[in-house]
C-alpha cells in the first residue's frame, strides 16, 4: 500500500474487480439485452458512485485557488503562497500544510485551520463570480439520469473542505444531487477522505460496486487503495492514456454523452469489453470489437 493509502473500508467483499477497460464518449460497454438495448438490472445491491468535484463536475476558473491565496496573504503576509504547492488532486488541508510549511510559518495546519477556512469561506462566493466558470460537458444531465435509477447512490469524494464544496455546488446547481461524503478537511491523504465516503455512502455495496469518479491519478490511487472501482475522466490535466496508465479500470474523455454514460456506468456487469475503443472509431451498442 502507498504512503498515506487508507485502510480499506469493509464492504460486501473485499480486492480490486473490474477488467481494464476504456470508455469513450457515445460508446457504450455492458451487457445487452436480446432487443439491443442496456439489460434491466437483475440485482437490488446498490450501486454506489462518488464523485470529485473540480475538474470532474465543474470548472471553477480556478476560484477555489484565488480565495485560498487572498486568505493566505491576508492571514499571512505572504504574497502567492500556494506557488509551489500541488493543487490538483490533492486535499485541501495537504494544500493548507504545503503553505505553511513552505514559508516556515510555524503552528501547523492544526492550529491555523479554523480561521483560514473562516476567511476563504466568505472570499470563495466572489471568487467564483469574478472567474466565472462552467459546468463540465455532460453535467447535471449525467448527475440527474444516476438519481433516477433507484439502485443508484451519489456522493462526493472530494478534496475541497465540505463548506467550500458546498459553496461550489450550491453555486452550479448541484447540491440538491449529493447528501455526504468525504471531504478535504479530513486528512492530508485523498485515500483517507475516500475511505470515508465509503463509510457513509455505500453500506452494503460490493467493491466492484462502488465508483470513484475522477480527472486526475490521485482519484484513480485513492479508489485502488480501498478496493473499490477507479473511474476516470480526461477534463482537468491528464489524458485519457494517463489516466489508463494510472491504473483506472474504466476511462472517459468527457462525459458530454451522458446517456450512454449513464448506460455505461449502470450496466451489469461494468465494462464488459476489455478492448480499448480509439477516440476516432464509433462503437455501437451491440456491436463487438476482435
Amino acid at each position: 500500500m502507498r504512503r498515506g493509502a487508507a485502510k480499506r473500508p469493509r464492504l460486501r467483499d473485499g480486492g480490486r474487480r473490474g477488467p481494464d477497460a476504456a470508455l469513450q464518449p457515445g460508446r457504450w460497454h455492458g451487457r445487452l439485452d436480446q432487443s439491443g438495448q442496456p439489460g434491466r438490472q437483475v440485482r437490488a445491491l446498490p450501486r454506489v458512485f462518488l464523485f470529485d468535484i473540480d475538474n470532474t463536475l465543474l470548472y471553477t476558473g480556478g476560484a477555489g485557488s484565488l480565495a485560498m491565496t487572498q486568505a493566505f496573504e491576508e492571514l499571512f503576509g505572504v504574497a502567492d503562497g500556494f506557488a509551489h504547492v500541488e493543487f490538483s488532486g490533492m486535499t485541501d488541508r495537504f494544500i493548507l500544510q504545503g503553505g505553511l510549511d513552505a514559508h516556515c510559518i510555524q503552528g501547523g495546519c492544526e492550529t491555523h485551520l479554523e480561521r483560514f477556512t473562516q476567511r476563504y469561506y466568505e472570499l470563495l462566493p466572489d471568487s467564483l463570480r469574478e472567474r466565472k466558470g462552467h459546468l463540465m460537458p455532460g453535467f447535471p444531465q449525467l448527475l440527474q439520469a444516476l438519481s433516477n435509477n433507484d439502485r443508484a447512490r451519489l456522493g462526493l469524494a472530494t478534496g475541497n473542505f465540505k463548506r467550500a464544496a458546498m459553496i461550489k455546488l450550491d453555486y452550479y446547481g448541484l447540491s440538491k444531487y449529493f447528501s455526504g461524503g468525504g471531504f478535504g478537511e479530513e486528512s492530508l491523504h485523498r485515500g483517507d477522505l475516500v475511505r470515508a465516503a465509503i463509510e457513509r455512502v455505500a453500506n452494503g455495496a460490493e467493491p466492484q460496486d462502488v465508483f470513484v469518479i475522477g480527472d486526475t491519478p490521485h482519484d484513480v490511487a485513492s479508489a485502488l487503495d480501498n478496493g473499490v472501482m477507479a473511474v476516470g475522466v480526461a477534463t482537468g490535466n491528464y489524458s485519457v492514456e494517463q489516466l489508463q496508465a494510472s491504473g483506472a479500470q474504466v476511462v472517459f474523455s468527457d462525459f458530454a454523452d451522458w446517456r450512454s454514460a449513464a448506460a455505461a456506468l449502470l450496466a451489469e456487469p461494468l465494462g464488459n469489453a476489455t478492448h480499448q475503443v480509439p477516440a476516432d472509431e464509433a462503437w455501437e451498442p451491440g456491436a463487438r470489437r476482435s
